[in-house]
């Protein structure tokens, strides 16, 4: 007989793609008015198990009761009537559509109730609504290609509430939230919550689960390893269950390899269409150089305009001493320049191919065996790099796509390093990665700083900055508003001068 307050259970869940078994036995419990953390390694299951309750995936095996009602749901839409919504990790949204219309994508409401005419007034005031219980200040009309991020991300957790939904299941919701942002979400959550609803929330975050979880489930290898009450877990107890080891430091030893020479100079640089201004820094080579500042701060900015991904009103960039023009990222990686963007699914990863030609596309030339690519030779390189990057995958074949989130970094950090760059510029690199291939990230960034190449890293971590950094320099307003020394700052420090043109 099923609890009273349990909403959802899954029990001996079985889940299997071509080459591997996604979940394996696996189990969930969810009660009424309770946030209940979802917590492994990339690749252990997670968003698999999540997406066979939403009816993305068909389960192999194994029995999902909703409210005491076994359940198995079609499609996300059936998903969605029956009061389960999800917050996807990859945004999948309309964005040369409105907010309202990426709102009621599917539902939205008619002048007539039989005739196909929406109610653009209807559509406007409904979104309106919505926004005003979550607190949320966001045009209903504003196209979604021109808002951050962040308050994209913000505007699907909108949209997931307003199916009233009985289960809502949040994945890495707060991946591409700024602070403030991250505490409206928790004030969200917390509303959910006295309603009754069940929350099912991912994320390597450990804070953040510690902080706002009633139970905690640790999955690993697509196995149920533990359930228990967040009160009686420590960060350590979850890393050791969700990695099988304790892993003892969050970050690895600084290489502290740093020479005198600056192999980056840059002066002036002045964005023609964003309001990057007149930002001025050096990099030595085999330093790690960390980027601060809130969201909209012009960190990114920084980054593409360095690596001539968008367009420059004016500025120079030095490096070694030699003047670069880095019109396009194909200049910048015959300069020695790599960029890995901050979002993974719009501008990293080619979803329709597979790990092999995901791996090696920015470096092609390098694989040509008289006029012809040579299979052998790009097979090699990309074995070299799935080992390298401890890529989860049951082959080289497999589309990438069909990777978590973590996994699919790998193998984009694995395309740069084959183009041999001697600056990596490096936007969010571990956003969406669990802690324990965060550290291997972590791992091979010092030992790209040790082998004499240079790094800038943005991330809105402040402790991956301190942990990881040798020198920040924060960014506010478009500008560089001052820098510290990574070893001798704090998080207050940092956020003051973050502040200083916002």
């Amino acid at each position: 007989m099923e609890e009273q307050n349990v909403l959802l259970r899954m029990e001996g869940i079985c889940k299997s793609f071509p080459g591997v078994k996604a979940l394996d036995n696996a189990q969930l419990t969810v009660k009424a008015g309770t946030v209940h953390a979802l917590m492994g390694e990339n690749g252990a299951g997670k968003s698999t198990l999540m997406k066979c309750l939403f009816g993305i995936y068909s389960k192999d095996a194994g029995h999902i009761y909703l409210e005491g009602k076994e359940i198995e749901f079609k499609s996300s839409k059936e998903a969605l009537d029956n009061g389960v919504a999800m917050v996807h990790q990859e945004l999948n949204q309309a964005l040369k559509r409105t907010v309202m219309d990426n709102l009621w994508l599917g539902r939205y409401p008619k002048v007539v109730k039989h005739l196909p005419l929406v109610s653009d007034k209807q559509s406007y005031a409904d979104t309106l609504r919505v926004f005003n219980e979550l607190g949320l200040k966001v045009n209903p009309r504003q196209v979604m290609s021109t808002m951050p991020v962040s308050q994209r991300q913000m505007v699907e957790i909108a949209k997931a509430v307003s199916f009233n939904s009985k289960i809502i299941v949040f994945d890495e919701p707060t991946s591409s939230l700024t602070e403030t942002e991250v505490e409206h979400l928790f004030q969200i959550i917390d509303m959910l919550k006295k309603r009754g609803c069940g929350i099912v929330y991912i994320s390597h975050k450990m804070e953040e689960i510690l902080r706002i979880s009633d139970e905690v489930t640790v999955m690993r290898d697509g196995q149920w390893v533990a359930t228990r009450p967040a009160k009686e877990l420590t960060m350590e107890e979850i890393i050791r269950l969700m990695v099988g080891r304790p892993l003892t430091n969050r970050f690895p030893p600084k290489s502290g390899n740093i020479s005198d020479q600056d192999i980056l100079r840059v002066e002036g640089l002045t964005a023609m269409y964003s309001h990057l201004k007149d930002a001025s820094f050096t990099l030595k080579r085999g330093e790690i150089l960390g980027v601060a500042g809130l969201d909209s701060s012009g960190r990114t900015e920084l980054l593409e305009n360095i690596f001539g991904n968008a367009t420059r009103k004016s500025g120079k960039i030095y490096k070694d001493g030699h003047l670069v023009a880095n019109k396009n990222p194909k200049d910048s990686i015959k300069n020695g320049f790599a960029l890995l963007t901050e979002e993974r699914r719009a501008t990293g990863i080619l979803g329709i191919l597979n790990i092999r030609e995901n791996t090696v596309i920015s470096s092609l030339k390098k694989y040509k065996s008289g006029p012809l690519l040579s299979d052998k030779k790009m097979a090699e390189a990309t074995s070299k790099m799935i080992n390298a990057m401890h890529i989860k995958t049951p082959s080289q074949k497999t589309k990438i796509s069909a990777l978590s989130g973590g996994n699919q970094q790998k193998v984009i950090f694995g395309r740069w390093m084959l183009t041999s760059p001697d600056i990596l510029l490096l936007d969010e690199p571990t956003r969406g990665i669990d802690v324990g291939a965060k550290y291997e990230i972590y791992e091979l960034i010092q030992d790209l700083a040790k082998s004499g190449k240079s790094v800038v890293m943005v991330s809105s971590e402040m402790p991956e900055l301190l942990g990881v950094c040798d020198r920040i320099i924060v960014m506010s307003g478009g500008r560089i508003a001052g820098e510290v020394d990574a070893n001798n700052t704090s998080q207050e420090e940092i956020m003051t001068l973050a502040a200083k043109y916002a």
